[in-house]
Order: C-alpha cells, then sequence, then structure tokens
C-alpha cells in the first residue's frame, strides 16, 4: 500500500470518526475543528495531510523502541503539539483518551496499524507514559 492510499493524507471534508469524536468530546470541539478545517485552501488541507502522514512515518521508523525510548516520547510529544496547533485544544486527558482510542477502536487501530503492525499500541502506549510524565511535573 502506498503512502497515498494509507489515509489519502487525512480526508478533511468528511471525517469517518465525528460521530464518536461528538459523542466523547462535545459538539463545541468538533464545530470548531470542522470550521478551522472548512476555512482552510485546498493547499493549506494538502500541506497539513502531508504533515500527518509525515508525522505517522516517522512513528513506524521508532516502532520497535520502548515507547519510554526518548526518541518514542519526543515523536509523542510532536504529536501533541501537531494535534493542539491544527484540531484545537487538546487537554491531557483528551489525548490520553485519543491514545485509548487507538487501541479501543479497532477503526482506528486498523487505520495506524497501516503504518507498521503493532504502531497503535505502541502509541497508546507512549501518550500514557507521556502524559503520566506530564501530571508529575515533567518538562520533556
Amino acid at each position: 500500500m502506498t503512502n497515498k492510499e494509507r489515509f489519502e493524507g487525512i480526508h478533511f471534508k468528511h471525517n469517518l470518526y465525528e460521530q464518536e469524536a461528538r459523542k466523547r468530546w462535545g459538539d463545541q470541539p468538533v464545530d470548531e475543528v470542522n470550521i478551522r478545517l472548512k476555512n482552510m485552501t485546498d493547499g493549506e488541507q494538502k500541506d497539513l495531510s502531508d504533515k500527518w502522514t509525515a508525522m505517522f512515518n516517522k512513528f513506524a521508523l521508532l516502532i520497535n523502541q520502548s515507547p519510554k525510548s526518548p526518541d518514542v516520547q519526543t515523536a509523542i510529544k510532536e504529536w501533541f503539539d501537531f494535534l493542539n496547533e491544527n484540531f484545537g485544544e487538546y487537554s491531557f486527558d483528551a489525548f490520553y483518551g485519543l491514545g485509548q482510542l487507538y487501541i479501543e477502536d479497532k477503526r482506528f487501530t486498523k487505520n495506524i496499524d497501516q503504518y507498521g503492525e503493532g504502531l497503535a499500541k505502541l502509541m497508546s502506549d507512549a501518550i500514557t507514559i507521556y502524559i503520566d510524565h506530564q501530571k508529575k511535573g515533567g518538562t520533556h
């Protein structure tokens, strides 16, 4: 499967997970993200899609590392920052919940694991470690 086929980046105009997001986090944050995405030009959406794909490709290179490793933890912080910069404010609790979705919701697992078998679990575990560290006053 080519990178283009994996997510086609992501389809910003039709989000298959919107109903789940509304159920978990409410209408307001979902509406805010939809407005932000709707106001992007096609070029901006392609840029965002390319960054999204690059992030997952980076995680795929780390798949054999421990979720505690500095490289994986740096990548998770970058993912947290990327989500906050592009998709609204993610609290630590919301980010933790997203990490749980990666392994509890088979749609997420399937999409993420296209980049490498077990990647969804690695990311979920790394998110849990990252959040625990941050809540204890970590500076990573």
